[in-house]
């Protein structure tokens, strides 16, 4: 299929979707809407062109459905991982090119081939394959549209320019193609480090990297309009606010909580761009700053005060914009340096045996960040966070449900009210409650989560249906409780 007809077909494909796709100023191809759309709309949605799921030496995958149980290794490359015959055969025609490059291998040298040189050896062989027609190539899924991604090579330092040169000789070791150009690896390895995306489940956990040429099509923006997530391989944008016609579709590309700065930073470093949106045009204004003050600054020294603190134009410390209380530079340089010491000897992966230790040196670790930070500081949030998942473990759900109540308010803080996270936490919040026997609490919970997930996941996931069974047994149990206490009630 020529390009000029593959970009015909994409432009009639969006049209059909009500969308279409410009080339902006500094930005490049953006896509838009040609009508409105609604919170928990789907606006686009495309299968990987290809993918390769996160195994590592403590867990694998499934290559086909990214599950972790029942695996078998494929007996030939030693490498891929089924969870059964049926994976193995929808996977077959693209793996058994791989399987045999894999094979020529020597066998240790197998233990480098990460999920991203996976995603790679896919990328050439899926386009040889379906150049010999053995897989379809459609509108959708084509190599044109990898050809049309954008790689920042003239971006890129010395260093990065050369671990993709090493990474691009093992590639070529692998698949010993006659014409193939080292040049053009190591591009496309620059290409996926600015376009692939993480597979996550309906948790939010990371499963696998893909990519999804279509999806890429789609601008940054720090106050993002729509939100990427997956169903199971399956990449969704939904809108998750009123998105008006001929208005550009945008999603975030990396963790939103932060001030401008680290934001900024962050995707200088991963994206190779200097975002401009409006959230980032704020830099330096009064709520700016706040915000900056309240996600990464110091607490007042009064433990009764919820403001925040800038530097004292003197240098002597830091002052509370609320009460004007003075923090000393001296005060907060000790306190930083002891939750340094203590932070460098908490493991970052407890393991089982150690679960209570890490527990009992992560809230000291809390303690002490506490008196330093304000209660908004993703530091501090960062640090209940793995208590929150460590109690889980443990099976300490008192506890984790202090915690959970911990963290919701800074999550409503720190993103914005339709944010998947909110509502995955009030899932949690909710199962909690209802395991501890608060069944009303659980049930406001429950709703909270149900009515925030279903604009991010939908309604009909197997994950949105079991949270929607939860939340109505709940609610059978809460009146049935109810029911009791008046019966109780009239009885006396």
């Amino acid at each position: 299929m020529e390009a000029s007809s593959l970009m015909a077909d994409l432009q009639r494909f969006l049209r059909d979707r009500c969308l279409s796709v410009s080339n902006l100023p500094q930005k490049g191809r953006s896509l838009f809407t040609t009508r409105d759309f609604h919170p928990g709309e789907v606006i686009l949605n495309q299968e990987p062109y290809i993918c390769a799921p996160n195994n590592t030496s403590l867990e694998s995958r499934c290559d086909g459905c990214f599950k972790t149980n029942n695996l078998k290794k494929c007996s030939g490359c030693q490498v891929v991982w089924y969870c059964g015959s049926s994976c193995q055969k929808l996977e077959w025609k693209l793996h058994r090119h791989e399987c045999k490059a894999l094979c020529r291998l020597e066998k240790e040298k197998r233990n480098y081939v990460t999920p991203t040189i996976r995603l790679m050896v896919k990328l050439y062989l899926k386009r040889n394959v379906q150049n010999e027609k053995v897989l379809p190539i459609t509108t959708t899924d084509n190599y044109s549209l990898v050809e049309a991604l954008v790689s920042h090579m003239s971006e890129i330092d010395e260093k990065q320019l050369l671990l993709y040169a090493q990474m691009a000789n093992l590639v070529n070791l692998i698949l010993q193609f006659p014409s193939i150009d080292l040049r053009d690896i190591a591009e496309n390895f620059s290409k996926f480090s600015c376009n692939a995306h993480s597979i996550c489940d309906s948790e939010l956990r990371p499963q696998g990297i893909g990519l999804f040429p279509l999806v890429s099509i789609i601008n940054h923006s720090c106050s993002p309009n729509a939100i990427l997530v997956f169903e199971e391989k399956v990449a969704v944008v939904r809108a998750i606010e009123n998105i008006p016609k001929d208005s550009e579709v945008t999603i975030s590309y990396i963790e939103t909580a932060g001030s401008t700065l680290t934001r900024q930073k962050s995707l200088k470093e991963q994206y190779l761009f200097h975002c401009q949106c409006a959230r980032c045009n704020n830099v330096g204004k009064p709520h700016d700053i706040e915000e900056s003050a309240l996600l990464e600054g110091y607490r007042c020294a009064n433990e009764n005060c919820t403001g925040f603190l800038l530097r004292d134009p003197d240098e002597k410390g830091f002052v509370c914009q609320k009460c004007m209380l003075l923090r000393s530079k001296e005060e907060v340089k000790k306190l930083a340096s002891d939750v340094k010491t203590v932070s460098e000897k908490a493991p970052a992966s407890p393991s089982a045996e150690n679960k209570e230790a890490a527990i009992a040196l992560y809230k000291t670790i809390e303690k002490l960040q506490v008196k330093l930070y304000h209660s908004f500081s993703i530091t501090l949030m960062r640090t209940r966070e793995k208590l929150l998942k460590m109690l889980m473990d443990v099976e300490s759900w008192k506890e984790a449900l202090n915690y959970c109540r911990l963290i919701v308010p800074v999550y409503q803080t720190v993103y914005p009210a339709t944010h998947p996270l909110i509502g995955l936490q009030f899932y949690t919040q909710g199962k909690l409650e209802w395991l501890l026997g608060k069944t009303e609490e659980a049930v406001s919970s429950l709703i909270k989560a149900f009515e925030i997930l279903r604009i991010s996941h939908g309604t009909s996931t197997a994950f949105m249906k079991e949270l929607s069974a939860k939340l109505e047994e709940a609610r059978a149990e809460a009146s049935y409780k109810l029911f009791e206490l008046k019966d109780a009630f009239d009885d006396n």
